[in-house]
């Protein structure tokens, strides 16, 4: 959540005013202390290669609509990362993946509502068909010399260094 979109306490109703407190202008409550401070999202890809090809989804929605980008998602709160990863593989491809190690970790927030961080784990595949679903309107693998038009820079630099 952007600081321009909290307008009220969350403990005790009263809208914030926003202040100079640690280190930089934040919303703060002006009756109990309360002070906001945003928390980073966390997303989580997985890298799939198969026969010399990569694992890609083409977005259904916006932002990037009708580009490519690693099977990822949104970490919910207490959900292991790399079970994240695992899950959205399966609801956007129709593949069960076992995750085998952790790629890399991509940061810099790409658009407004993504994520902060990108866990990227290498998955290899155990069951499934590959069929498009939830956020993706297609799956399949491409080989490395022939990758679609790409949506986000996190993933053109993942498979520029670990393809």
């Amino acid at each position: 959540m952007l600081d321009s979109e909290i307008n009220y306490c969350v403990r005790c109703g009263t809208r914030l005013e926003r202040v100079f407190r640690i280190g930089k202008i934040r919303p703060s409550c002006p009756r109990c202390g309360w002070v906001y401070f945003p928390d980073p999202k966390v997303a989580a890809a997985v890298l799939v290669e198969k026969d010399g090809q990569v694992l890609l989804v083409r977005r259904k929605h916006s932002p990037k609509k009708g580009f490519w980008t690693l099977p990822a998602g949104f970490v919910d709160a207490g959900e292991d990362p790399a079970d994240a990863a695992a899950r959205e593989c399966l609801e956007e491809t129709g593949l069960v993946v076992e995750i085998t190690g952790i790629v890399d970790i991509v940061s810099g927030q790409e658009h407004a509502k993504g994520a902060h961080f990108i866990i990227v784990y290498r998955g290899v595949v155990s069951s499934g068909k590959v069929h498009a679903s939830d956020d993706a309107d297609q799956a399949m693998f491409f080989d490395r010399e022939h990758l679609p038009p790409l949506a986000f820079q996190a993933t053109e630099t993942i498979l520029r260094k670990y393809l």
